[in-house]
């Protein structure tokens, strides 16, 4: 079963989605988890994974969700030198 997590601000999906492209070198963010399996060497494949462990899984996800938080502290920090800065 999928769960999407819901995001607060709405308009924040196209930046969040572009993020995700980022971290993971991808044009689409929909390819993002694909990449991240694959740099991991976890097979992962379009369509249904119920083969999949959780553990596999867990480390596609966590592990773009965590490079994602990281880019997104790495930014607010950036800017809140260059505000303090001014």
């Amino acid at each position: 079963m999928s769960r999407k997590n819901k995001i607060l601000v709405p308009e924040a999906r196209a930046g969040l989605d572009q993020l995700k492209s980022d971290i993971a070198n991808t044009s689409n963010p929909e390819e993002a988890k694909y990449e991240i399996a694959k740099e991991k060497g976890i097979p992962m494949q379009k369509g249904y994974n119920g083969q999949m462990s959780t553990r596999d899984a867990g480390k596609v996800g966590g592990s773009l969700g965590g490079q994602m938080v990281k880019e997104l502290v790495r930014r607010a920090e950036q800017q809140l030198q260059q505000t303090d800065g001014k």
